[in-house]
């Protein structure tokens, strides 16, 4: 289930950059409540389901940014970041977890991931993230 809105840019009222996020996650309610803040903070936004739905939107689209869960069937967050380098994409990505598994940080920090945060996420430590990932002060 993939969704998108458009940004709102500096010319049309948004002090917000102008950044295309996917958030990858098994979880409805997280997808949901993660797009309704970046796109209140004037994000584009596309949410999907599955790492693999993901991976076959890329041909279409690349994000600025990824959020992905740790933990989904089939490939999680830090499998799909390892995917992604190999194939050559270097999106910056945010790992998100309800479990804080002892290791868990540092292997998705050895991954190159940018950040890796805990739900329930923080609005101001997300938009943080998303900022330090993508280089925007």
């Amino acid at each position: 289930m993939a969704g998108a809105s458009p940004a709102m840019t500096p010319e049309n009222g948004s002090t917000s950059p102008d950044c295309a996020v996917a958030i990858v996650d098994d979880d409805a309610s997280v997808r949901k409540a993660l797009m309704r803040v970046l796109q209140a903070s004037s994000y584009t936004v596309e949410t999907f389901e599955s790492a693999i739905e993901f991976l076959g939107s890329l041909n279409q689209h690349i994000p600025d940014c990824l959020i992905a869960d740790l933990q989904m069937p089939s490939m999680g967050g830090l499998e799909l970041r390892i995917s992604l380098t190999r194939a050559g994409f270097e999106i910056p990505t945010i790992i998100i977890s309800a479990h804080d598994e002892p290791g868990s940080r540092e292997r998705c920090s050895a991954a190159g991931a940018a950040a890796y945060l805990l739900k329930p996420i923080q609005k101001k430590e997300l938009i943080a993230a998303i900022k330090a990932a993508t280089k925007v002060i």
